[in-house]
């Protein structure tokens, strides 16, 4: 028996397997929710994928030889490359995913991939990375952010109260919800009505490592998808006062304008894109990891961590969770340029042991998670088998 079938039939306590299916909004971008679903295709290595799109490179690249159904949008003109034209449809494609011969859907969803429809004795599990962040409590900041005038804005503002009504009635067909942070377990329970239980996602801690030596080079971090809502504006205008130099990875929709910001400021540098490698190496030899954003889990966050580097982060959501004050970062309280400019001439990495920020960060790996996701949909399966006798 391989270890599906033996993960399955433990799950449903009898002989043969169950029939699983993973379900995922899209793949058209490589980040944490990719990397969840990355961690469930090991669990479940026959499941197919239902996604709405997928890039064709990123599915070679990490599923290679997995059965993967897509929706119409996938074949539809500029479906793939600017997939965000059909969002209104995108309620509807979700919806015409058959998934009638399954036993257990397991959805990894921060918009539409809980609205798939199930059959009364399949057991719907949703690992849900937030409420769709645009449909509410993001709302008039993401129309806000969108450069468009304010007639095609009040437009946008229509169709996502459409989609906003959808989904709160497509959050109901959930049987079992999972949150990855406490953030969003209260977004959930505001947003939906719903209870979940708190498994936080996994981060392949192997990747990374603690320097031996102390880094020559004395520079911080900040790393991330270049977005407006990431606050790298506040770092770069904290850094540009501060005369310190700062190491940036990382691209995005963003970048002009940041590169703007930082002018002809010879202490601040993009790198772009980085390899994973090259990201590691960044991680292992910075003075300190600086968050400014709002996540809700933030895995970069934990990156940095197990590489045995201290985070400066903005007090908010899922750094709260993730940092030990103290331990293995410090925080500060606003979103400015003043406070992190505040924080950075505070801090002291001599007061840091990177063995024991390492040690911190190790709560968060890819084998805990594998072992609290396979308990959980066990005692969920168990527990909806014997309702629906």
């Amino acid at each position: 028996m391989n270890n599906y079938q033996d993960n399955n039939s433990k799950i449903a306590n009898r002989q043969s397997p169950i029939k699983v299916a993973l379900v995922h909004d899209h793949l058209a971008q490589d980040g944490g929710a990719e990397a969840v679903l990355r961690v469930f295709a090991e669990i479940f290595p026959e499941a197919p994928i239902y996604t709405l799109l997928y890039e064709e490179k990123n599915a070679a690249k990490y599923y290679a030889g997995k059965k993967i159904h897509t929706s119409i949008i996938q074949k539809l003109p500029g479906g793939v490359s600017h997939y965000q034209w059909y969002m209104p449809f995108m309620p509807m494609a979700t919806e015409f995913f058959d998934l009638s011969s399954y036993d257990l859907v397991l959805s990894d969803s921060s918009s539409f991939a809980k609205g798939v429809i199930t059959p009364l004795d399949t057991l719907h599990v949703c690992y849900c990375h937030t409420p769709t962040r645009y449909l509410w409590d993001y709302t008039h900041q993401y129309i806000s952010e969108l450069k468009y005038n304010k007639y095609f804005k009040k437009l946008i503002s229509l169709v996502l109260n459409y989609i906003r009504v959808w989904d709160r009635v497509a959050a109901d067909r959930v049987d079992a919800y999972i949150a990855n942070s406490r953030t969003v377990q209260n977004r959930i329970r505001k947003y939906y009505r719903q209870n979940s239980t708190l498994i936080y996602p996994p981060v392949e801690l192997d990747k990374f490592y603690v320097a031996r030596e102390k880094p020559a080079d004395k520079y911080f971090l900040a790393g991330c998808r270049l977005n407006p809502y990431k606050r790298v504006d506040i770092v770069i205008e904290a850094f540009k006062e501060l005369g310190l130099k700062l190491k940036i990875y990382g691209s995005g929709p963003d970048m002009l304008r940041l590169k703007k910001i930082a002018g002809t400021a010879a202490n601040i540098e993009f790198l772009g894109r980085v390899n994973n490698e090259e990201r590691a190496r960044l991680y292992a030899d910075c003075q300190a990891f600086v968050h400014p954003q709002d996540e809700d889990f933030g895995i970069t966050v934990i990156e940095a961590q197990a590489s045995g580097r201290p985070v400066i982060a903005y007090r908010k959501s899922g750094a709260t969770e993730t940092i030990k004050e103290g331990v293995s970062g410090e925080f500060f309280d606003e979103q400015t340029p003043a406070a992190i400019i505040g924080a950075v001439k505070k801090f002291d990495a001599a007061k840091y042991n990177p063995a024991a920020i390492r040690e911190h960060a190790m709560k968060f790996s890819k084998e805990r998670f594998k072992e609290e996701i396979k308990s959980f949909i066990e005692e969920e399966y168990g527990k909806f088998r014997m309702k629906n006798a």
